[in-house]
């Protein structure tokens, strides 16, 4: 596998935590450095750590995590855009919720977005890449696209708050119903 496809694949595991990381952004009214590098650094850690656990882990388990991986990344993301919705419905908020950057709100982020890096890192170990290259890249990608994403949500949050959190839950619904419609489709 060359340069060239190891860098599609790593822009491509990254535009899942990229779409997450517009609805954090989203989700944020005063928009912090330590948010930004928060969300990086989660989901470039969680993206590079997955494949290397897929890598580590070979093709033994490939049929039992290929089989349920879009229902573990469907439910994760609805629930968290179910809360969404219901906490743009509150009139405060707490930063401690779903929308705040701490390790209980960022986890299930993480794990969701990261799951199908899994499913990749055991196509890596069939196919011999270099795992440690191929990680590293995918990590930093990642963590760029959602620094980003972070910054290009919260800009269009500032002006519609609970707006934003709305449209913020239904991304991730609709993020989770994506990926159950192109299992089925592919």
């Amino acid at each position: 596998m060359g340069a060239l496809e190891l860098f599609l694949i790593a822009v491509g595991l990254s535009m899942d935590a990229f779409a997450v990381a517009v609805a954090k952004g989203l989700s944020v009214t005063q928009l912090k450095i330590n948010h930004v590098i928060t969300v990086g650094l989660y989901f470039g850690i969680f993206q590079a750590l997955m494949p290397l656990l897929g890598y580590l882990v070979g093709s033994t388990f490939a049929s039992f995590i290929t089989s349920v991986d879009h229902w573990v990344v469907f439910v994760l993301l609805a629930l968290i855009g179910a809360n969404m919705i219901r906490e743009s419905q509150k009139k405060s908020e707490s930063e401690d919720t779903v929308n705040g950057f701490t390790f209980k709100a960022m986890l299930p982020f993480a794990l969701a977005t990261s799951v199908d890096a899994l499913a990749i890192g055991i196509a890596f170990a069939s196919l011999q890449v270099k795992i440690m290259p191929a990680i590293m890249l995918i990590g930093v990608i990642t963590f760029a696209f959602s620094c980003l994403g972070v910054k290009i949500g919260n800009v269009f949050g500032e002006k519609y708050k609970s707006t934003a959190e709305l449209a913020g839950g239904v991304i991730l619904i609709l993020l989770g119903v994506k990926v159950l419609v192109e299992h089925f489709l592919y």
